[in-house]
C-alpha cells in the first residue's frame, strides 16, 4: 500500500513476510557432484571453455592450440572480422522451427559445422581423437583425422564406424608413404580426402619456440613447475598408452623441426591433378587464400575447397578467409562447394559465413578448448554451445533454414 504524506511525499507501507512467502521465493540448484559435469555446465560460450582449458592444461600444449604465427595478426584479424559483422534481421517471420541441416558433398549433416584436422590431439587431453570422432558422430557432423593425429586411421574407424570420417593429407617428401596413408584411409571407409596445401614450411609459431614445445612434451624444471596445479593432465599423460601418430612412429624434436623434415615444398597443381587420379572419393583442397587458386583447384578436380589460413598458424598477415567468400563464390559458381575456417568461435560466426555464400564451416580451436576442458563431454558441450547460438541467431534474423540466409542478412562495419 502507498499513501501521500501531508508534505506530498510518497510513503510505502512495509510488513514482515511470512515463512511460507520466503520459502516460495527461495530456489536452490541441485548440486552436481561430478566435477567434470559441474564445470562444463557453467560454460556458456566457447571462451568459457577456453578459460577452463587454460586452467587444466600445461602451458606448452595449451599454447600450441591457442597460438598463431609470428605476431598472431592473422588469427586476431579473422576473429575481429567476425566481431565487425552487423546482422540485418528480418521481422515478423514464423521461426518457431529452425532447420540447421545441410547437404554437404552428397550427405545430410545436422549442422554446417565439422571438426577440422588437428595435430597431436592427445597432447591436449588424453581422449584426443576418440573424443572428437565420437562427438562428431553423435552430433551428426563430419570428423577429420589429421596426418599428424595421435590415433591411427584404423583406430578412429573402429571407435566411430558409423561416423562420417575424413582423412587430411600432407604431402611428404616420401610420396609413397603419403599415398600409403591414402590407401589405408580408403580401406577404412573414409569417404573424403582433405589435401592441405598451405604448409610448404612450418609457420613461425613463437609460443612453441618459447615454451620449448617438443613431441611428446619434455619434462624440464619449467614444465614440472607448470604441472603442479594440473595433476589430472599429467596423470592421464603418464598412465595411458604413449602417444602414437596416425602417420609415424615417434618424434623427439620440436613441432617445427618435424614439419620441416617431412613436408614437401615442391608440391604443385600437377601433384593435385595426380592425387585426384589416385583417390576416387570426395577431394577437398584446404588452404585456399585467393580467387585464382580457388579456380585452379576447381579445374584440377576438387569437389570442394576450404578457404583457410590454417587458423592463423602459417603466414602472418594472411587474408581473412571469411572476406574471400563473395569473390570466390562469384568465380567458382553457385554449385561448387566452398568451406571456410579460421576464427570461428560462436554460432553467429557460422551463420554469417553461410549468409556470405559458404556451404560449410570447420572448427579447430573451438572444439579443442572443449576437449581440454572435459574430454569427450567437453567436445559435446562445445558443439551444443555452437548449435544453440546458431539457432538463436537464425531465429533473431528471421531465417528458418540455412537456405534462407543470404548476403542481405549481413553487413561488414569498420572500426
Amino acid at each position: 500500500m502507498c499513501s501521500i504524506s501531508p508534505m506530498g511525499q510518497l510513503k510505502v507501507s512495509r510488513r514482515f513476510p511470512g515463512v511460507k512467502e520466503l520459502a516460495g521465493l527461495m530456489r536452490f540448484r541441485k548440486p552436481i557432484l561430478n566435477g567434470r559435469k559441474r564445470r562444463l555446465s557453467r560454460a556458456l560460450t566457447i571462451y568459457d571453455l577456453r578459460d577452463i582449458a587454460k586452467r587444466r592444461t600445461p602451458k606448452a600444449p595449451f599454447d600450441y592450440t591457442d597460438g598463431g604465427a609470428d605476431t598472431e595478426s592473422s588469427l586476431t584479424r579473422a576473429r575481429q572480422t567476425f566481431e565487425n559483422i552487423e546482422f540485418q534481421p528480418r521481422i515478423l517471420r514464423d521461426v518457431s522451427i529452425v532447420d540447421t541441416s545441410v547437404t554437404m558433398l552428397g550427405k545430410t549433416m545436422a549442422m554446417p559445422i565439422g571438426i577440422a584436422p588437428t595435430g597431436f590431439t592427445r597432447m591436449m587431453q588424453t581422449e584426443g581423437e576418440y573424443a572428437g570422432a565420437t562427438a562428431a558422430r553423435d552430433a551428426g557432423i563430419p570428423y577429420t583425422l589429421s596426418t599428424m593425429g595421435t590415433r591411427s586411421i584404423e583406430d578412429v574407424a573402429k571407435i566411430a564406424p558409423d561416423g562420417r570420417n575424413w582423412f587430411q593429407l600432407y604431402m611428404w617428401k616420401d610420396r609413397d608413404r603419403s599415398m600409403a596413408l591414402v590407401e589405408r584411409a580408403k580401406a577404412a571407409g573414409f569417404d573424403t580426402l582433405v589435401l592441405t596445401v598451405d604448409v610448404p614450411v612450418a609457420g613461425a609459431r613463437l609460443r612453441d619456440v618459447r615454451n620449448g614445445m617438443t613431441i611428446p612434451p619434455s619434462l624440464t624444471s619449467k614444465t614440472i613447475l607448470n604441472a603442479i596445479p594440473r595433476p589430472a593432465w599429467w596423470m592421464n599423460f603418464l598412465t595411458t598408452d604413449p602417444l602414437k601418430f596416425a602417420s609415424l612412429d615417434s618424434w623427439k624434436g620440436t613441432v617445427a623441426e618435424l614439419l620441416d623434415s617431412m613436408f614437401d615444398p615442391t608440391v604443385t597443381f600437377e601433384d593435385l591433378n595426380w592425387i585426384r587420379g589416385q583417390w576416387d572419393g570426395n577431394l577437398v583442397v584446404k588452404g585456399i587464400q585467393n580467387v585464382e587458386d580457388a579456380v585452379l583447384a576447381q579445374k584440377a578436380g576438387a569437389d570442394a575447397i576450404t578457404l583457410s589460413n590454417h587458423g592463423g598458424r602459417q603466414l602472418d598477415r594472411a587474408p581473412v578467409p571469411y572476406l574471400l567468400i563473395p569473390e570466390v563464390r562469384k568465380a567458382v559458381g553457385e554449385k561448387f562447394e566452398i568451406h571456410v575456417d579460421t576464427g570461428i568461435m560462436h554460432g553467429a560466426d557460422v551463420v554469417a559465413a553461410i549468409a556470405a555464400g559458404a556451404n560449410f564451416t570447420w572448427i579447430g580451436r573451438a572444439y579443442l578448448y572443449g576437449l581440454m576442458a572435459g574430454g569427450k563431454e567437453g567436445v559435446d558441450r562445445s558443439l551444443e554451445i555452437l548449435r544453440t547460438q546458431m539457432v538463436r541467431t537464425m531465429k533473431l534474423l528471421g531465417a528458418r533454414s540455412l537456405a534462407e540466409l543470404n548476403p542481405s542478412h549481413i553487413k561488414q562495419i569498420t572500426r
